[in-house]
């Protein structure tokens, strides 16, 4: 039976090749992607496969996961998470938020943070 640490061991080096791999699959189909779309269409110029990594780093940033997680799943986990507070927790969670950032009315009356 093999340790935690061989396991580790064995399939660190995979993980990092096979990210690389990625990386560079990923720089290659958005440099091919745009040199083959967008110079024709409107007369841009051509980019390096270099460039279709900068590329591929800036949608990642601006845009969100590639795995497809994106905001909307920030948003769904914080919704369920108000859901499970009891009404004592969600006042309590007001209050905090009243008392911290100055945001809506402290007590019941403050409204759903989560409606906003």
């Amino acid at each position: 039976m093999m340790t935690m640490r061989r396991k580790f061991i064995f399939f660190a080096p995979i993980a990092i090749v096979g990210v690389l791999l990625f990386i560079a699959l990923g720089g290659a189909i958005v440099h091919w992607l745009w040199n083959w779309l967008l110079p024709p269409l409107f007369g841009w110029k051509e980019i390096t496969f270099w460039q279709g990594i900068g590329l591929l780093a800036l949608c990642r940033i601006l845009f969100g996961g590639v795995a497809g997680r994106g905001h909307g799943g920030f948003r769904r986990r914080m919704r369920d998470r108000w859901d499970r507070l009891t009404p004592e927790e969600r006042d309590r969670f007001r209050g905090r938020m009243h008392e911290r950032w100055g945001y809506g009315a402290p007590g019941p009356e403050g409204g759903d943070p989560s409606t906003l």
